[in-house]
Protein backbone atom coordinates (compact mmCIF):
# COMPACT_ATOMS: atom_id res chain seq x y z
CA UNK A 1 0.00 0.00 0.00
CA UNK A 2 2.99 2.33 0.50
CA UNK A 3 3.82 2.67 -3.19
CA UNK A 4 0.35 3.91 -4.28
CA UNK A 5 0.35 6.49 -1.45
CA UNK A 6 3.76 7.74 -2.57
CA UNK A 7 2.56 8.03 -6.16
CA UNK A 8 -0.59 9.91 -5.08
CA UNK A 9 1.46 12.37 -3.01
CA UNK A 10 3.75 13.03 -5.98
CA UNK A 11 0.78 13.67 -8.27
CA UNK A 12 -0.87 15.88 -5.66
CA UNK A 13 2.29 17.95 -5.27
CA UNK A 14 2.63 18.34 -9.02
CA UNK A 15 -0.96 19.57 -9.23
CA UNK A 16 -0.06 22.54 -7.02
CA UNK A 17 3.02 23.30 -9.11
CA UNK A 18 0.90 23.17 -12.26
CA UNK A 19 -1.77 25.40 -10.71
CA UNK A 20 0.83 28.11 -10.12
CA UNK A 21 2.50 27.45 -13.48
CA UNK A 22 -0.77 28.07 -15.33
CA UNK A 23 -1.55 31.23 -13.37
CA UNK A 24 -1.71 34.26 -15.70
CA UNK A 25 1.08 36.76 -15.09
CA UNK A 26 3.29 34.31 -13.19
CA UNK A 27 6.56 33.79 -15.04
CA UNK A 28 9.73 32.06 -13.92
CA UNK A 29 10.93 34.99 -11.78
CA UNK A 30 7.65 35.33 -9.89
CA UNK A 31 7.30 31.56 -9.59
CA UNK A 32 10.68 31.27 -7.84
CA UNK A 33 9.92 34.22 -5.56
CA UNK A 34 6.68 32.58 -4.46
CA UNK A 35 8.44 29.25 -4.06
CA UNK A 36 10.84 30.85 -1.60
CA UNK A 37 7.95 32.22 0.46
CA UNK A 38 5.81 29.07 0.14
CA UNK A 39 8.02 25.94 -0.11
CA UNK A 40 4.78 23.97 0.19
CA UNK A 41 2.74 25.40 -2.68
CA UNK A 42 -0.38 23.76 -1.28
CA UNK A 43 -0.57 26.65 1.19
CA UNK A 44 -0.56 29.32 -1.51
CA UNK A 45 -4.27 29.25 -2.54
CA UNK A 46 -5.30 29.42 1.15
CA UNK A 47 -3.18 32.52 1.81
CA UNK A 48 -4.97 35.81 2.44
CA UNK A 49 -5.55 37.75 -0.77
CA UNK A 50 -4.05 40.93 0.64
CA UNK A 51 -0.86 39.09 1.59
CA UNK A 52 -0.60 37.69 -1.94
CA UNK A 53 -1.21 41.14 -3.38
CA UNK A 54 1.67 42.52 -1.30
CA UNK A 55 3.89 39.84 -2.82
CA UNK A 56 3.21 41.40 -6.22
CA UNK A 57 0.39 39.23 -7.53
CA UNK A 58 -2.39 40.92 -9.47
CA UNK A 59 -6.04 40.42 -8.58
CA UNK A 60 -6.42 38.32 -11.72
CA UNK A 61 -3.53 36.08 -10.66
CA UNK A 62 -4.92 35.71 -7.14
CA UNK A 63 -8.33 34.72 -8.50
CA UNK A 64 -6.68 32.16 -10.79
CA UNK A 65 -4.73 30.68 -7.88
CA UNK A 66 -7.87 30.31 -5.82
CA UNK A 67 -9.74 28.79 -8.77
CA UNK A 68 -7.05 26.92 -10.75
CA UNK A 69 -7.42 26.07 -14.41
CA UNK A 70 -8.50 22.47 -13.90
CA UNK A 71 -8.68 21.78 -17.64
CA UNK A 72 -5.07 22.79 -18.25
CA UNK A 73 -3.83 20.87 -15.19
CA UNK A 74 -5.70 17.72 -16.22
CA UNK A 75 -4.37 18.01 -19.78
CA UNK A 76 -0.78 18.12 -18.50
CA UNK A 77 -1.27 15.24 -16.07
CA UNK A 78 -2.97 13.06 -18.69
CA UNK A 79 -0.03 13.74 -21.03
CA UNK A 80 2.41 12.68 -18.31
CA UNK A 81 0.52 9.41 -17.85
CA UNK A 82 1.49 8.34 -21.38
CA UNK A 83 4.66 6.23 -21.90
CA UNK A 84 7.89 8.18 -22.22
CA UNK A 85 6.48 11.43 -20.83
CA UNK A 86 7.52 13.27 -17.70
CA UNK A 87 6.95 16.65 -16.08
CA UNK A 88 9.98 17.53 -13.95
CA UNK A 89 10.06 20.27 -11.29
CA UNK A 90 13.18 22.30 -10.56
CA UNK A 91 13.25 20.60 -7.11
CA UNK A 92 13.53 17.18 -8.74
CA UNK A 93 16.95 15.55 -8.17
CA UNK A 94 17.05 14.71 -11.90
CA UNK A 95 16.61 18.33 -12.95
CA UNK A 96 19.59 19.30 -15.19
CA UNK A 97 22.34 20.77 -13.02
CA UNK A 98 23.53 23.28 -15.64
CA UNK A 99 20.02 24.61 -16.19
CA UNK A 100 19.58 25.00 -12.45
CA UNK A 101 22.49 27.47 -12.48
CA UNK A 102 20.46 30.02 -14.45
CA UNK A 103 19.12 33.03 -12.58
CA UNK A 104 15.51 31.95 -13.16
CA UNK A 105 15.49 28.36 -14.47
CA UNK A 106 12.21 26.99 -15.86
CA UNK A 107 10.20 25.83 -12.83
CA UNK A 108 8.88 22.90 -14.88
CA UNK A 109 10.28 20.90 -17.78
CA UNK A 110 8.14 18.71 -20.03
CA UNK A 111 10.21 15.80 -21.37
CA UNK A 112 9.42 13.10 -23.90
CA UNK A 113 12.01 10.38 -24.37
CA UNK A 114 15.08 9.48 -22.36
CA UNK A 115 14.93 11.71 -19.27
CA UNK A 116 18.37 10.68 -18.02
CA UNK A 117 20.04 12.09 -21.13
CA UNK A 118 19.71 15.62 -19.70
CA UNK A 119 22.25 14.66 -17.06
CA UNK A 120 24.89 13.99 -19.73
CA UNK A 121 27.30 16.67 -21.06
CA UNK A 122 25.41 18.57 -23.78
CA UNK A 123 26.72 20.79 -26.56
CA UNK A 124 24.36 23.17 -28.36
CA UNK A 125 24.66 23.52 -32.14
CA UNK A 126 22.56 26.12 -33.96
CA UNK A 127 22.47 28.04 -37.23
CA UNK A 128 20.51 29.31 -40.20
CA UNK A 129 17.11 27.98 -41.24
CA UNK A 130 18.17 28.52 -44.87
CA UNK A 131 21.75 27.30 -44.97
CA UNK A 132 23.98 26.61 -47.93
CA UNK A 133 24.69 23.02 -48.93
CA UNK A 134 28.17 23.42 -47.50
CA UNK A 135 26.70 24.64 -44.20
CA UNK A 136 24.46 21.58 -43.95
CA UNK A 137 27.42 19.30 -44.65
CA UNK A 138 29.57 21.07 -42.05
CA UNK A 139 26.81 20.91 -39.43
CA UNK A 140 26.16 17.22 -40.07
CA UNK A 141 29.84 16.29 -39.97
CA UNK A 142 30.60 18.31 -36.83
CA UNK A 143 27.56 16.88 -35.04
CA UNK A 144 28.42 13.34 -36.06
CA UNK A 145 32.01 13.59 -34.82
CA UNK A 146 31.21 15.48 -31.62
CA UNK A 147 28.41 13.04 -30.79
CA UNK A 148 30.80 10.14 -31.38
CA UNK A 149 33.14 11.75 -28.83
CA UNK A 150 30.47 11.44 -26.14
CA UNK A 151 28.85 14.88 -26.22
CA UNK A 152 25.06 14.98 -26.53
CA UNK A 153 24.13 17.42 -29.30
CA UNK A 154 21.28 19.77 -28.45
CA UNK A 155 19.44 22.06 -30.85
CA UNK A 156 16.00 23.47 -31.60
CA UNK A 157 14.50 21.14 -34.26
CA UNK A 158 14.23 24.08 -36.67
CA UNK A 159 14.70 23.80 -40.41
CA UNK A 160 18.23 23.93 -41.78
CA UNK A 161 21.25 23.73 -39.48
CA UNK A 162 19.29 22.57 -36.40
CA UNK A 163 17.87 19.57 -38.26
CA UNK A 164 21.28 18.76 -39.80
CA UNK A 165 22.86 18.70 -36.32
CA UNK A 166 20.19 16.38 -34.95
CA UNK A 167 20.59 14.08 -37.96
CA UNK A 168 24.37 14.08 -37.64
CA UNK A 169 24.12 12.84 -34.06
CA UNK A 170 21.52 10.23 -35.00
CA UNK A 171 23.70 9.07 -37.92
CA UNK A 172 26.45 8.39 -35.37
CA UNK A 173 24.00 6.22 -33.42
CA UNK A 174 24.12 8.68 -30.53
CA UNK A 175 21.38 10.55 -28.63
CA UNK A 176 20.40 14.15 -29.29
CA UNK A 177 18.14 16.63 -27.50
CA UNK A 178 15.61 18.92 -29.20
CA UNK A 179 14.35 21.89 -27.20
CA UNK A 180 10.92 22.91 -28.46
CA UNK A 181 9.15 26.26 -28.63
CA UNK A 182 5.73 24.57 -28.35
CA UNK A 183 3.97 22.11 -26.11
CA UNK A 184 5.26 18.57 -26.64
CA UNK A 185 1.89 17.42 -27.98
CA UNK A 186 2.80 19.03 -31.30
CA UNK A 187 5.83 19.30 -33.57
CA UNK A 188 6.92 22.50 -35.25
CA UNK A 189 7.69 22.55 -38.10
CA UNK A 190 5.26 19.75 -38.90
CA UNK A 191 7.59 18.28 -41.54
CA UNK A 192 9.93 17.26 -38.71
CA UNK A 193 7.50 14.78 -37.12
CA UNK A 194 9.59 11.77 -38.18
CA UNK A 195 12.78 13.47 -37.02
CA UNK A 196 11.16 14.29 -33.66
CA UNK A 197 10.12 10.65 -33.27
CA UNK A 198 13.70 9.47 -33.93
CA UNK A 199 15.06 12.00 -31.46
CA UNK A 200 12.65 10.84 -28.75
CA UNK A 201 13.64 7.22 -29.35
CA UNK A 202 17.38 7.89 -28.99
CA UNK A 203 17.37 11.08 -26.91
CA UNK A 204 14.72 13.51 -25.71
CA UNK A 205 12.32 16.29 -26.66
CA UNK A 206 12.20 19.07 -24.04
CA UNK A 207 9.98 22.11 -23.50
CA UNK A 208 9.09 24.53 -20.76
CA UNK A 209 5.73 25.18 -22.42
CA UNK A 210 2.59 23.40 -21.20
CA UNK A 211 0.75 20.88 -23.31
CA UNK A 212 -1.39 22.59 -25.91
CA UNK A 213 0.95 25.56 -26.44
CA UNK A 214 0.95 26.52 -30.12
CA UNK A 215 3.99 27.92 -31.96
CA UNK A 216 4.24 31.63 -31.21
CA UNK A 217 7.08 33.92 -32.24
CA UNK A 218 7.76 35.13 -28.71
CA UNK A 219 8.29 31.57 -27.45
CA UNK A 220 11.35 30.79 -29.56
CA UNK A 221 13.79 33.26 -27.95
CA UNK A 222 12.71 31.79 -24.59
CA UNK A 223 13.39 28.34 -26.02
CA UNK A 224 16.87 29.48 -27.07
CA UNK A 225 17.92 30.28 -23.52
CA UNK A 226 17.17 26.67 -22.56
CA UNK A 227 19.18 25.29 -25.51
CA UNK A 228 22.24 27.21 -24.28
CA UNK A 229 21.43 26.75 -20.60
CA UNK A 230 21.45 22.97 -20.84
CA UNK A 231 24.81 22.95 -22.60
CA UNK A 232 28.51 23.29 -21.86
CA UNK A 233 28.85 25.52 -24.89
CA UNK A 234 27.18 26.64 -28.11
CA UNK A 235 28.50 26.19 -31.66
CA UNK A 236 27.11 28.53 -34.34
CA UNK A 237 27.21 27.41 -37.98
CA UNK A 238 26.05 29.91 -40.62
CA UNK A 239 23.99 32.73 -39.18
CA UNK A 240 22.88 36.12 -40.41
CA UNK A 241 23.61 39.19 -38.28
CA UNK A 242 19.99 39.29 -37.12
CA UNK A 243 19.09 35.73 -36.27
CA UNK A 244 17.88 33.48 -33.49
CA UNK A 245 21.25 31.73 -33.49
CA UNK A 246 22.97 34.90 -32.33
CA UNK A 247 20.35 35.21 -29.59
CA UNK A 248 21.28 31.71 -28.44
CA UNK A 249 24.97 32.64 -28.52
CA UNK A 250 24.29 35.78 -26.47
CA UNK A 251 22.41 33.71 -23.89
CA UNK A 252 25.34 31.28 -23.75
CA UNK A 253 27.78 34.13 -23.10
CA UNK A 254 25.54 35.63 -20.42
CA UNK A 255 25.27 32.20 -18.80
CA UNK A 256 29.05 31.87 -18.62
CA UNK A 257 29.18 29.11 -21.24
CA UNK A 258 31.62 28.74 -24.14
CA UNK A 259 30.64 30.21 -27.51
CA UNK A 260 32.13 28.77 -30.72
CA UNK A 261 31.71 30.03 -34.28
CA UNK A 262 32.67 28.36 -37.55
CA UNK A 263 33.96 30.94 -40.05
CA UNK A 264 32.88 30.99 -43.67
CA UNK A 265 33.46 32.76 -46.93
CA UNK A 266 33.49 36.56 -46.87
CA UNK A 267 31.10 36.35 -49.83
CA UNK A 268 28.55 34.29 -47.92
CA UNK A 269 26.03 36.53 -46.09
CA UNK A 270 25.29 33.61 -43.75
CA UNK A 271 28.88 33.77 -42.49
CA UNK A 272 28.53 37.33 -41.23
CA UNK A 273 26.87 36.33 -37.98
CA UNK A 274 29.69 33.90 -37.19
CA UNK A 275 32.33 36.49 -38.07
CA UNK A 276 30.55 38.99 -35.82
CA UNK A 277 30.66 36.49 -32.95
CA UNK A 278 34.36 35.88 -33.51
CA UNK A 279 35.05 39.63 -33.38
CA UNK A 280 33.08 39.70 -30.12
CA UNK A 281 35.29 36.99 -28.60
CA UNK A 282 33.73 33.69 -29.68
CA UNK A 283 36.19 30.87 -30.25
CA UNK A 284 36.97 30.31 -33.94
CA UNK A 285 36.78 26.61 -34.69
CA UNK A 286 37.72 24.74 -37.85
CA UNK A 287 37.61 21.17 -36.58
CA UNK A 288 35.63 19.11 -34.11
CA UNK A 289 38.81 18.69 -32.09
CA UNK A 290 39.00 22.49 -31.69
CA UNK A 291 35.73 22.33 -29.75
CA UNK A 292 36.93 19.45 -27.59
CA UNK A 293 40.22 21.23 -26.85
CA UNK A 294 38.47 24.42 -25.76
CA UNK A 295 36.05 22.60 -23.48
CA UNK A 296 39.08 21.22 -21.62
CA UNK A 297 38.38 19.20 -18.52
CA UNK A 298 34.62 19.56 -18.96
CA UNK A 299 34.85 17.74 -22.27
CA UNK A 300 37.43 15.20 -21.16
CA UNK A 301 34.98 13.76 -18.68
CA UNK A 302 32.76 12.69 -21.58
CA UNK A 303 35.49 11.83 -24.07
CA UNK A 304 36.38 8.15 -23.61
CA UNK A 305 39.90 7.25 -24.75
CA UNK A 306 38.49 4.32 -26.69
CA UNK A 307 36.46 6.71 -28.81
CA UNK A 308 39.20 9.29 -29.29
CA UNK A 309 40.80 7.52 -32.21
CA UNK A 310 37.45 7.33 -33.97
CA UNK A 311 36.91 11.09 -33.84
CA UNK A 312 38.22 12.82 -36.95
CA UNK A 313 39.76 16.24 -36.66
CA UNK A 314 37.68 17.19 -39.71
CA UNK A 315 40.82 18.05 -41.71
CA UNK A 316 40.63 17.69 -45.47
CA UNK A 317 41.05 14.10 -46.59
CA UNK A 318 43.46 13.35 -49.45
CA UNK A 319 41.58 13.52 -52.71
CA UNK A 320 41.60 10.17 -54.50
CA UNK A 321 40.76 11.46 -57.95
CA UNK A 322 42.05 10.97 -61.47
CA UNK A 323 44.08 13.84 -62.94
CA UNK A 324 41.14 15.31 -64.89
CA UNK A 325 38.89 15.31 -61.84
CA UNK A 326 41.71 16.63 -59.65
CA UNK A 327 42.28 19.50 -62.05
CA UNK A 328 38.57 20.36 -62.16
CA UNK A 329 38.13 20.32 -58.41
CA UNK A 330 41.15 22.60 -58.09
CA UNK A 331 39.19 25.17 -60.11
CA UNK A 332 36.15 24.87 -57.83
CA UNK A 333 36.42 27.16 -54.85
CA UNK A 334 34.81 27.01 -51.46
CA UNK A 335 32.81 29.98 -52.70
CA UNK A 336 30.14 29.45 -55.35
CA UNK A 337 31.56 28.67 -58.80
CA UNK A 338 29.50 28.53 -62.00
CA UNK A 339 29.78 25.97 -64.81
CA UNK A 340 30.73 28.76 -67.22
CA UNK A 341 33.67 29.68 -65.00
CA UNK A 342 34.78 26.06 -64.89
CA UNK A 343 34.53 25.66 -68.65
CA UNK A 344 36.69 28.74 -69.15
CA UNK A 345 39.23 27.69 -66.50
CA UNK A 346 39.53 24.02 -67.43
CA UNK A 347 39.27 24.13 -71.22
CA UNK A 348 36.80 21.24 -71.05
CA UNK A 349 33.47 21.20 -72.90
CA UNK A 350 30.25 22.03 -71.00
CA UNK A 351 29.12 18.40 -71.39
CA UNK A 352 32.38 17.09 -69.92
CA UNK A 353 32.23 19.52 -67.00
CA UNK A 354 28.58 18.68 -66.25
CA UNK A 355 29.30 14.94 -66.23
CA UNK A 356 32.33 15.32 -63.97
CA UNK A 357 30.45 17.65 -61.60
CA UNK A 358 27.74 15.01 -61.17
CA UNK A 359 30.35 12.39 -60.23
CA UNK A 360 32.08 14.76 -57.81
CA UNK A 361 28.77 15.65 -56.16
CA UNK A 362 27.75 12.01 -55.81
CA UNK A 363 31.14 11.28 -54.23
CA UNK A 364 30.71 14.07 -51.70
CA UNK A 365 33.51 16.32 -52.93
CA UNK A 366 31.28 19.23 -53.97
CA UNK A 367 27.76 20.53 -53.43
CA UNK A 368 25.36 22.12 -55.91
CA UNK A 369 23.59 25.34 -55.00
CA UNK A 370 20.66 27.39 -56.24
CA UNK A 371 21.48 29.19 -59.47
CA UNK A 372 23.55 26.37 -60.96
CA UNK A 373 26.71 27.01 -58.96
CA UNK A 374 28.96 24.59 -57.09
CA UNK A 375 31.35 24.76 -54.14
CA UNK A 376 33.94 22.43 -52.68
CA UNK A 377 33.19 20.52 -49.50
CA UNK A 378 36.69 19.11 -48.98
Amino acid sequence: MAAPCSQAATTDTLKHWLALYHTPGVGAVTFHQLLESFPNLQELPRTDSEALHKLGLSRKAIDALQQPDATAITRDLEWQDKPGNRIMTCHDPDYPALLLQLESPPPLLYIHGQTNILGEPLLAMVGSRNPSAAGVRTATDFARHLAASGLVISSGLALGIDAACHRGALDAGMPTVAVMGTGLDRVYPARHRDLARQIAEQGALVSEFPIGTAPRAENFPRRNRIISGLSLGTVVIEAAIRSGSLITARYAGDQGREVFAIPGSIHNPLARGCHHLIRQGAKLVETAQDVMDELGMLAESCYPAAQAAAVSDMADEPLKLGPDYQQLIDFIGFDNTSIDQLVCSSGLTPAEVSSMLLQLEMSGYIASNHGGTYNRLK
